[in-house]
């Protein structure tokens, strides 16, 4: 029995993988460290932990803790320059964000082909895979929450409030609403092209808490996978028995 934990800058998201399903899923805001020791007191001992980080050495801690209480030792994953399937062309391949890693890893078991694998969160990362598996290169701009957080909090006579899409908008919450979603479709849908300039036959992987937000909008196919990162760890994970 395999624990999968996704620790996002966010949230936690965790999987327990049993003779290979997903048999139980669970998430909880990243900060809540005693909600997630509650949460794993009623779960089974796992035979093995492993855990995508990229909130930082803290998170880490709280994690290898939780190992300790159950005599388990924790496996970080991290970029490798190749691993199921996939190629790694990062400029320096292990400074890829592990979270971005098993995204491409789980949407290449996925696709089997060239693809756009988009994961909208805190950040949201835009990706590009070849028809060969090779990791191409990719993009990471704020979020949507980030983006609108950003323009309250740097902004004095612009206040963090809900707004709808429009064309043109004529209020400030709907401006700001608009202007987060639209820099949003555009560099996704702008790295589409691109990728299908060099792979005609390229489609587009999106997954991650604020994706339905960006689904209704997007003018391309695309395949909508939950819990990417979960996915391509159990992927990493069953690969190293």
């Amino acid at each position: 029995m395999m624990l999968l934990l996704d620790i996002g800058n966010s949230r936690i998201k965790w999987a327990l993988v049993q003779e290979g399903s997903q048999v139980s899923l669970g998430a909880i805001d990243n900060a809540a460290s005693v909600s997630l020791q509650q949460a794993f007191a009623r779960l089974p001992v796992p035979s093995r932990i492993l855990v995508s980080n990229v909130a930082g050495e803290d998170a880490a801690k709280r994690v290898r803790e939780l190992g300790v209480a159950w005599g388990r030792s924790v496996d970080f994953v991290s970029a490798k320059p190749e691993q199921c399937g996939v190629r790694n062309a990062y400029a320096q391949p292990q400074r890829l964000g592990s979270d971005r890693w098993a995204a491409l890893i789980a949407a290449w078991h996925e696709v089997r082909g060239a693809c756009l694998v988009v994961n909208c969160g805190t950040a949201t990362t835009v990706d590009a895979l070849s028809a060969q598996g090779e990791f191409l290169g990719g993009l990471i701009l704020p979020g949507l929450d980030m983006m609108q957080r950003s323009l309250a909090a740097g902004t004095a006579q612009l206040e963090e409030t809900e707004g709808s899409l429009s064309d043109f908008p004529l209020n400030t919450a709907d401006a700001i609403h608009s202007g987060v979603i639209r820099a949003t479709l555009g560099a996704i849908e702008s790295q589409f092209l691109l990728l299908r300039c060099k792979e005609a036959g390229a489609r587009c992987v999106l997954s991650g808490g604020a994706s339905t937000k960006v689904m209704p909008h997007l003018s391309m196919p695309f395949d909508h996978v939950d819990n990417l990162v979960l996915r391509g760890l159990q992927i990493i994970g069953e690969s190293e028995v």
